[in-house]
C-alpha cells in the first residue's frame, strides 16, 4: 500500500536518500537520532513537500495523482501538531466533521469518554497525556487506512505510553498500515512487524522485529578473546575498557561454538548504538 523508491530531497547540509515498502496489515518502526530524516520522509510521503527524485506509491497511486478523497484516507500525528488550544474538545467536534466525510462522532465521544478526556476543557489546559491521547483520537476517528505518527508518545509517563500502544493496537486489522517513529525502544519492540533504522538520511537497516529481538545480540569479550573470535558474523565492533562490544545477527552460532562467552541478547537501542557508533 505504501512504497517509497529512492526518493531524494537535498537542503543545504541534509539530503535524504532513501526506500521502504509498507504491505497491509504491518506496523512498521523509524528508527532513528534527531535530525536523521524521519520527519522529512514523513512530509514527503504525505506530499508536503516536493522531493527531487525517486517514487512515492500510495494506494496504489503516485503520490503526484493522490486526491482529497484519497488524503481522507490517511490520519496523521505529528510532534508539533494540533488544534487552536483555546478550543475545548467540544469544540472540535463541528470542524473534524467539516474536514472529514467520515468522521465518526460516536467513535470520538466514545474515545474522549473512555480515556476520560474533559470535553469543556480548553486543550491548553489538558496533561500532555491527555493532548496526546486526543491527537490518537482524532487521527482514528475518520477511520483511516493509513497511520502516520512522529514521535506520538514522546515526554509521556508509561501508563500513558501504554494507553497510547493499545489504541493503535486496536485500530490494527489486515487491512491498515501504522508508520511510526519512536525514540522509546520498548514502544516499537512491543508494537512493530519491522523497523527501519534511518541515520543521515538513508536507511542503514531494515530488519523484521522478532528477527532483531531472536538473532541479535551483543558478545562482551576481552582484547584476548576478540583476537581469536570468529567475525564472520560480526557486524560492528566498539572498543571498551574491558575490550571489544560486537554486535552480530547470528548470536546463536556464537553461543554454540563459544559456551564461555558473555552474550548479551540484543534491542532496538543496543542496535542503534551499535549501527552508529560502531566500526
Amino acid at each position: 500500500m505504501l512504497k517509497v523508491e529512492n526518493i531524494q530531497k537535498q537542503y543545504d547540509g541534509f539530503a535524504l536518500d532513501c526506500s521502504l515498502n509498507i504491505e497491509k496489515g504491518c506496523i512498521t518502526g523509524l528508527v532513528g537520532r534527531n535530525g536523521a530524516g524521519k520527519s522529512t520522509l514523513f512530509k514527503a510521503i504525505l506530499g508536503l513537500i516536493s522531493i527531487d527524485n525517486g517514487n512515492i506509491t500510495l494506494f496504489d497511486k503516485d503520490i503526484s495523482d493522490i486526491t482529497i478523497k484519497d488524503k481522507q484516507r490517511i490520519g496523521v500525528v505529528f510532534t508539533d501538531s494540533g488544534f487552536n488550544e483555546y478550543l475545548t474538545i467540544k469544540d472540535l467536534i463541528p470542524i473534524l466533521n467539516n474536514l472529514y466525510h467520515d468522521f465518526d462522532k460516536e467513535y470520538f465521544l466514545n474515545q474522549v469518554n473512555k480515556f476520560q478526556l474533559p470535553l469543556k476543557k480548553k486543550i491548553k489546559e489538558l496533561s500532555n497525556g491527555m493532548k496526546a491521547k486526543l491527537k490518537i483520537i482524532i487521527a482514528l476517528s475518520h477511520h483511516p487506512d493509513l497511520l502516520i505518527l512522529d514521535e506520538p508518545t514522546a515526554g509521556l509517563d508509561i501508563i500513558s505510553r501504554d494507553e497510547i500502544l493499545k489504541m493503535l493496537r486496536d485500530f490494527m486489522d489486515e487491512n491498515h498500515i501504522i508508520l511510526i517513529s519512536s525514540h522509546i525502544s520498548s514502544d516499537l519492540g512491543g508494537l512493530c512487524d519491522d523497523i527501519y533504522f534511518i541515520d543521515q538520511g538513508h536507511i542503514i537497516l531494515h530488519e523484521d522485529t522478532d528477527v532483531i529481538l531472536s538473532h541479535y545480540g551483543l558478545l562482551k569479550v576481552t582484547d584476548n578473546g576478540y583476537d581469536t573470535l570468529d567475525k564472520a558474523y560480526i557486524i560492528k565492533t566498539k572498543h571498551e575498557n574491558y575490550g571489544y562490544s560486537c554486535l552480530t545477527n547470528q548470536k546463536q552460532f556464537y553461543i554454540e561454538n563459544y559456551p564461555d562467552i558473555v552474550m548479551e541478547n540484543g534491542n532496538i537501542d543496543d542496535l542503534m548504538f551499535m549501527l552508529l557508533r560502531g566500526e
